[in-house]
């Protein structure tokens, strides 16, 4: 029983930021490489870890890349460790870039809100703190009436027991977060939260949506 205990502990205590490395200082900001974007589009959302969110984003048909990053704050070019004080405004967010006749904005926004808990302030899973709040972002007026639709529809039909308290926002600026949290899960398969949090929220979030995963997934 004490192993057990200690065991549920130990879980209990991996959260986003405490499995992450310690930042280099020196450490410059990372650009993704230059490829091709013709014909595709971007859209952004914050709604947890953005470990997690990037998996389940690129386990989608019609998504071409994931990128991890920083938005919806005041503080320019943050890095990971200023980002964990919770004070610069940003939320950990991902930018997703996808193919708009293969999926729509609008499975993105479902997306969204099935793969984790809109109401839940300043909180997902383990991680607390504003930098872990529920945002859907959007680039123009018809992005933001799809949002406020679909939140709107979820609320009528009661599909959560709670409020949604999710923020819809323009979108102003889009940090790119530091190299080594792009594709975090996929390159750290074996870390602790990942195991405990990340590869658990992605395969519930598989198990409900099969029919908008790609193949290989």
């Amino acid at each position: 029983m004490k192993t057990f205990t200690l065991l549920a502990l130990f879980v209990s205590l991996q959260t986003c930021i405490s499995s992450t490395p310690p930042l280099d200082s020196n450490q410059s900001l990372w650009e993704p490489p230059t490829t091709s974007q013709d014909g595709y589009k971007k859209a952004y959302f914050a709604s947890g870890c953005f470990w997690c969110v990037e998996a389940i984003y690129e386990s989608v048909k019609g998504v071409k890349e994931v990128y991890s990053g920083y938005a919806g704050g005041f503080t320019k070019n943050p890095n990971y460790n200023q980002i964990g004080t919770g004070r610069t405004g940003h939320a950990e967010a991902v930018e997703v870039i996808y193919d708009p006749t293969v999926v729509s904005f609008g499975t993105l926004v479902q997306v969204f809100f099935g793969s984790h808990d809109p109401t839940t302030p300043n909180r997902q899973g383990p991680d607390y703190g504003s930098q872990y709040r529920s945002i859907a972002f959007h680039t123009s007026d018809q992005e933001r009436e799809i949002i406020q639709n679909y939140m709107a529809l979820l609320q009528e039909k009661k599909i959560f027991s709670k409020e949604i308290v999710t923020e819809i926002k323009p979108l102003e600026q889009f940090y790119y977060a530091e190299e080594y949290h792009q594709d975090y899960e996929k390159n750290n398969p074996d870390n602790p939260y990942v195991q405990q949090v990340s590869l658990p929220r992605l395969r519930k979030f598989q198990r409900l949506y099969p029919e908008l995963l790609k193949e290989n997934h």
